[in-house]
């Protein structure tokens, strides 16, 4: 027993010292060093495109638009809009109601391509609808969808304004 627990008083004491050799090689925790972060160069021949999103195409003959491939219809009424500030801008929220149950893929589509009218920004919410699905109540047919803004944008806007059928929903600053 009392040779464990000289062991045990030794080994405290010696653990207790390395804090002295915070800043030495010795310490395995400064074996590698401090990490760097440099800007990346971007490859020759490209743009200044986003290495995180794939570059999708229909076939390998033709490639589409997104405003050829994307085939929604205005949702039937727009119930709200909220602005809320993000890191970069702002999300643009609207939640809306459609004509039927089962929309989906429900989107902000951008008017005027996307650049602000006389400081109102202006979008159309826009899902996909089968015209085959019931009715159903207003619970079964409440969509929402979203849009990010960034600060430059914002910049000079005054209102956003999203459009449907039959209703307009506009915030303001």
């Amino acid at each position: 027993m009392r040779g464990l627990v000289t062991l045990l008083t030794i080994s405290s004491l010696t653990l207790a010292g390395c804090s002295g050799l915070r800043e030495s090689r010795a310490n395995p925790a400064n074996w590698f060093g401090p990490s760097r972060t440099v800007e990346r160069a971007a490859p020759a021949g490209t743009a200044a495109a986003n290495p995180l999103i794939p570059e999708q195409s229909d076939s390998i003959f033709r490639r589409r638009s997104e405003a050829e491939r994307y085939v929604g219809t205005p949702i039937y009424a727009v119930e709200n809009v909220v602005v809320e500030p993000s890191a970069g801008g702002a999300i643009v929220k609207a939640t809306g109601l459609s004509l039927r149950q089962g929309a989906f893929d429900v989107r902000l589509w951008p008017e005027n391509g996307g650049v602000p009218v006389d400081g109102v920004l202006t979008y159309t919410m826009r899902a996909i609808q089968r015209a085959d699905t019931p009715q159903g109540p207003e619970q079964t047919r409440r969509v929402n969808a979203g849009q990010f803004v960034s600060r430059q944008t914002l910049s000079g806007l005054r209102g956003v304004t999203v459009l449907s059928q039959t209703t307009t929903a506009t915030s303001r600053r």
